[in-house]
């Protein structure tokens, strides 16, 4: 689940850290979908066009911590 989107990360870190550094950023596919300055702003933006997992939200940090949240939501399927 979201291993496109983690590889892109992956390979693109260096690129990302310089143009995005402090920023939430959005990725679904191999592709940035938006940068911002909160975890909120990212999410509720992301959910205007995309649906729920088929995204990845990426706090860009100068030595690549790691910081995951997983978003659920209350629905039964």
């Amino acid at each position: 689940m979201l291993n496109k989107e983690q590889e892109y990360f992956d390979s693109h870190k260096a690129e990302l850290k310089e143009k995005y550094l402090g920023k939430r950023v959005v990725i679904s596919g191999n592709e940035i979908k938006g940068a911002f300055d909160s975890d909120a702003e990212a999410l509720s933006e992301a959910l205007k066009t995309m649906a729920p997992g088929t995204f990845m939200i990426k706090f860009i940090t100068e030595n690549d911590e790691e910081q995951v949240q997983r978003f659920f939501s209350r629905v039964y399927v």
